[in-house]
């Protein structure tokens, strides 16, 4: 059996990360995937927008909190899961999430480095140090 789901797109908020009652790390964001295509009979261009919604856990999730920002392009690499929860007006529904095993980040470096040095890291000159690389 194979669960494999590969995606490219732009986080649609600021990742959001928790910690379980066990002390595991949990990551959560939404993901904006673009889809281009021309209309057959029109010639017209359209673009379609899927949104889904990424979970990542322990040291994944720390990585995705600490350098992804709203607007952040990546690289998703993940298998899909699905939960039921019962609305608030209390209809059963079914979420899909993709729970994320591997990351990359596309953004150039000049843009992550200018998102990191107004999220506070760096040193006081604005740059990046060795240790503020997760890889």
């Amino acid at each position: 059996m194979l669960n494999k789901i590969m995606l490219i797109g732009n986080l649609g908020r600021d990742p959001e990360m928790s910690y379980t009652p066990a002390g595991k790390a949990i990551t959560k964001f939404s993901l904006a995937v673009n889809r281009r295509s021309k209309d057959r009979e029109t010639g017209e261009r359209r673009e379609e927008t899927t949104w889904f919604s990424i979970v990542a856990w322990e040291n994944l999730a720390e990585t995705c909190n600490t350098y992804l920002r709203k607007g952040s392009k990546v690289y998703i690499e993940g298998r899909m899961t699905s939960r039921k929860y019962t609305n608030k007006d209390g209809v059963e529904v079914t979420a899909w999430d993709v729970v994320a095993n591997d990351m990359e980040m596309l953004d150039p470096k000049s843009d992550s480095q200018g998102q990191q040095n107004r999220g506070g890291r760096g040193d006081s000159t604005g740059e990046m140090q060795p240790d503020d690389i997760p890889f």
